[in-house]
């Protein structure tokens, strides 16, 4: 099964890391609580979601995500024309398979 990315405020990330806890981080400004999934990408849907929503963000991370990992239900949902995997639950640590700097288009 292919790799799931998550865009991430790198702040938000390192939090979950020394908590322990797992990431229930949904998206820019909004938690797993409020939006009800984790919003996740194709790595070919990366570069347009950075631009979309993380543009002019500072320390941005990319996750990359192994799919049989996740404890919560993974779904692939229509947006528009495309289709994206949302996770529905909190995003265990353990599931992600590495974190790397990532420089979202300018704002």
């Amino acid at each position: 099964m292919e790799p799931i990315y998550h865009l991430a405020l790198g702040v938000e990330w390192r939090r979950a890391e020394a908590s322990g806890l797992d990431y229930d981080r949904s998206t820019v400004g909004r938690s797993l609580a409020e939006e009800g999934f984790i919003h996740c990408s194709t790595r070919a849907q990366v570069e347009d979601t950075a631009r979309r929503y993380y543009a002019g963000q500072d320390d941005v991370i990319l996750l990359e995500i192994d799919p049989s990992a996740v404890a919560g239900l993974l779904v692939w949902e229509a947006v528009g024309e495309q289709v994206f995997p949302h996770l529905y639950g909190a995003l265990p640590l353990a599931a992600v398979t590495s974190v790397a700097p990532f420089a979202p288009f300018p704002g």
